[in-house]
């Protein structure tokens, strides 16, 4: 047998044996799909004694099921995973989790829960690898060199961001970017002809890319020219379907579905085995295969040391180039000094534009920032001026056009981000966060600074009626875990929250924004950047009565408290521009803002009451939207709906009892 073949086998048994230790996990993709991964990683350019080598290719298990597949592979290729770890797959605590998890587990590049995530966070990948190419290679110095993989499924595909970040790579023509397509028509309910039976290859070949198709997906040398190919056409992304017998080499559950998503069994595994010509110890790796993959992490190691003697000849020749190369891929604090520039209190903007003064300046002062909308820039100001586009014609660019694909662009944003080097921002409408609601998710859950721009906040969008108002969106983003959401209250807000997401190590940020003016706050400030802050004259701890609130309805808080002074009444308005960062904040600080002895409390937000009632207690009240709202001029909508100084004060009084 082949050294290949006995390397693949490994992968195979290796995977499979995971998944019946655990007793739950997917062995079908890892049996299939081994051959196209191990072809793919012999020949990559990739070091496991340095996993973040900036210039190595990246490989990302959209098919994140298939989990086994990527550990067996780490595990084989030495990035650290040990035998335990397998036998630990999918327990508690194991560097094995049932899907990949990005910063969990040495050489995964993502965390590819949700199908179809996988793909497009690649397709970000790529576009980051071309934008730092453009920035940074010189002719005979192509420090950013390196190619962007993904494996995909028949899930991925049917999923519909897997169409949006496909049309864009196709768009913007990235060549660097490869698709391998296990395909195997077999999904959870059997052969996929009962819902999905499109020309696959055909679709990508109208999205712009180079279609290969290779019909036996044990051929390793068919395998081995496709990729060859793909990687040779860089005017194109490429997608290579593979056909593959899922659950391969377990000769009673092969091409099954029954091979999908269950353990196949002691019995099967020891036919396995036998067909497989494998050892019949588990977990067993050949010392002719330990020798065979460290020649080849011996060439992996190579190809590092030569772009590193490359990079140092690059540094001698372009040294301001290196040391942007460094200041890119450091993490520095970021100041951006605009505060005073909105202190006339005579003065309203909305706070979107509010941002797009901050975008602006921070482009001139933060130069790896790239980013862009859902076709809203005019809309949600988000354009940096004098920037440049993206584009196949100008990598440079540093505006970003996703068209109208939310759901891809804000996985194709975490790509960016995953790939280093550059900052990143996002944005649409408030009420279409909903459509990149998974990779906000996913954000958050790899601890990535991802900044998003989410304009149109609250009923103030007025005629375009309830579609458009965002009532729950709030609760939603605020109740997923290390995702920040700022609510700015004015301009002066706004500059805090673009610092906070702009020097964030580990969290995305949502910025929240108005479409109407609000007026310039006295007492509003960098303060904010602690989430919630006294902005009135009176303090918390003096007051007969605390009113909170966050953005637009900031300013009837301030307004109802003076009010409430001229008739005797010791008011403290607060704004909470950012909950999440507030509840960060020391006991001391929050019982200061929030004295736990004032019961009387009053909370005032044009979106859903949801979790406002743990800041309000029983004696509290809150003013909030409870239903969604209507088509009809924001005043009046506000009005109708209590958000005005007047029904503050009533309120206020009403729990008073004055």
């Amino acid at each position: 047998m082949k050294i290949e073949q006995k390397t693949i086998n490994t992968i195979r048994m290796l995977a499979a044996e995971a998944v019946q230790q655990a007793n739950s996990g997917h062995p079908g993709l890892p049996l299939g799909s081994a051959p196209m991964a191990y072809t793919l990683w012999a020949n990559m350019a990739h070091n496991p004694k340095n996993p973040k080598w900036e210039n190595r290719d990246r490989f990302i298990l959209s098919a994140g099921h298939g989990s086994a597949l990527l550990y067996s592979l780490l595990h084989v290729f030495n990035y650290g995973l040990t035998v335990e770890d397998l036998k630990n797959f999918r327990q508690e605590g194991s560097l094995t989790p049932g899907h990949p998890e990005y910063g969990h587990t040495a050489g995964v590049e993502a965390t590819t829960g949700p199908l179809g995530q996988g793909i497009a966070m690649a397709v970000g990948m790529a576009m980051a690898e071309r934008h730092l190419a453009a920035e940074f290679n010189k002719e005979g110095y192509p420090v950013v060199d390196h190619y962007t993989y993904t494996l995909v499924g028949d899930g991925c595909l049917m999923e519909g961001i897997s169409y949006e970040a496909a049309a864009l790579a196709g768009t913007l023509k990235l060549g660097k970017l490869i698709v391998l397509y296990d395909s195997n028509n077999i999904t959870i309910e059997g052969n996929t002809d009962i819902a999905f039976k499109e020309d696959v290859r055909a679709r990508f070949e109208a999205q712009g890319f180079e279609t290969f198709f290779v019909e036996d997906g044990n051929d390793v040398e068919a395998i081995l020219k496709a990729l060859e190919a793909a990687k040779a056409n860089l005017d194109k992304p490429s997608f290579i379907e593979i056909k593959t017998q899922i659950g391969y080499g377990c000769p009673k559950k092969q091409g099954k579905a029954a091979a999908h998503g269950e353990p196949l069994g002691v019995d099967n595994l020891a036919e396995m085995r036998a067909f497989l010509a494998h050892h019949e110890e588990a977990f067993f790796v050949e010392e002719e295969v330990k020798a065979h993959i460290a020649n080849l992490n011996n060439q992996g190691e190579a190809k590092e040391e030569a772009w590193n003697k490359l990079f140092a000849q690059y540094a001698k020749m372009y040294p301001e180039l290196a040391k942007k190369w460094d200041a890119w891929h450091a993490k520095e604090e970021i100041n951006l000094d605009m505060y005073e520039k909105y202190t006339d209190v005579s003065k309203k903007m909305a706070t979107r534009i509010a941002s797009f003064e901050v975008i602006n300046q921070m482009a001139d002062r933060v130069d790896n920032m790239i980013g862009g909308s859902a076709d809203l820039a005019p809309s949600t100001k988000t354009y940096m001026n004098g920037k440049g586009d993206f584009s196949s014609e100008d990598y440079t660019g540093r505006n970003l056009h996703f068209g109208i694909r939310e759901h891809a662009m804000g996985a194709i944003a975490n790509g960016i981000a995953l790939h280093g080097g550059l900052k990143t921002f996002c944005s649409t409408f408030f009420v279409f966060s909903d459509y990149m609601k998974n990779p906000m998710r996913l954000a958050a859950l790899m601890g990535l600074p991802v900044t998003y721009v989410l304009t149109h906040d609250s009923i103030g969008v007025g005629e375009d009626g309830p579609t458009h108002q965002p009532i729950e969106q709030l609760a939603m983003l605020r109740s997923t875990p290390n995702l920040v959401t700022f609510r700015p209250a004015d301009a002066k807000e706004t500059v805090a929250a673009w610092e906070y997401a702009l020097n964030s190590k580990t969290e995305p940020v949502a910025i929240v924004l108005s479409r109407q003016d609000l007026p310039f706050l006295e007492k509003t400030g960098e303060e904010a950047k602690k989430g919630a802050y006294v902005v009135g004259d009176i303090s918390p701890e003096d007051a007969d009565i605390l009113l909170m609130a966050t953005g637009s309805e900031v300013h009837l808080v301030t307004e109802a408290a003076k009010a409430l002074m001229v008739e005797g009444v010791k008011a403290a308005a607060i704004s909470m521009a950012s909950i999440d960062v507030f509840e960060k904040q020391s006991k001391e600080y929050k019982e200061s803002i929030l004295p736990s002895h004032k019961v009387k409390r009053i909370a005032i937000e044009a979106a859903s009451s949801f979790g406002w009632h743990k800041y309000t207690g029983f004696e509290g009240k809150v003013i909030a939207l409870d239903t969604f709202g209507e088509s009809a001029p924001a005043g009046l909508i506000f009005k109708k709906k209590g958000f005005t100084v007047e029904n503050v004060i009533n309120e206020a009084k009403s729990i008073l009892n004055v």
